[in-house]
């Protein structure tokens, strides 16, 4: 992961690859993190399509180790490239309801935030004018530059697509 990010794509996904085959020998019962980033650097050689399976995994692994965080980060990735993957909108509403719960449920407001903002999108692009946020976000905006960044990317996203 950190030599794709050096601009070395080749190799990062070489030990993407090894470090997946690893795991493949030890068990992903803890690999939830390992999994998150290795498929962030899948999806630049790989078909995205795969990468939400691997999402999936990475997902089941953090929540058997009881790692919500990395189970979110997962689920957050994966709904991110479900745009890029033609997965039907539908789909994605069902999908953010049910990361929705999870998040409200373990107290996660900055992955909640960042949801809240694809959600609208999806929201929008099916045509429906309901609005989804939550009491906190205006703060986490402000606050937050991963929640800002996330803010910004969907606002010119969503300016582009209509």
């Amino acid at each position: 992961s950190f030599m794709s990010k050096r601009g070395d794509l080749i190799s990062g996904y070489r030990y993407v690859k090894l470090a997946l085959s690893l795991l493949d020998k030890v068990g992903k019962e803890s690999a939830g993190e390992v999994i998150s980033i290795a498929t962030q650097v899948k999806i630049f050689v790989e078909p995205i399509q795969a990468a939400l399976e691997y999402h999936d995994d990475g997902y089941a692994a953090s929540m058997v180790a009881g790692d919500v965080s990395n189970a979110l980060l997962n689920t957050t990735l994966k709904d991110a490239c479900m745009y890029v993957a033609g997965v039907k909108l539908q789909t994605m509403q069902e999908e953010y309801d049910t990361f929705e719960r999870l998040a409200k449920k373990n107290n996660h407001s900055i992955f909640l935030a960042q949801v809240k903002q694809m959600q609208r999108d999806v929201l929008r692009l099916i045509g429906s004018d309901e609005e989804v946020t939550i009491p906190e976000e205006q703060k986490l905006v402000a606050s937050n530059n991963s929640v800002l960044k996330t803010f910004c990317f969907r606002q010119a996203y969503i300016s582009f697509m209509f």
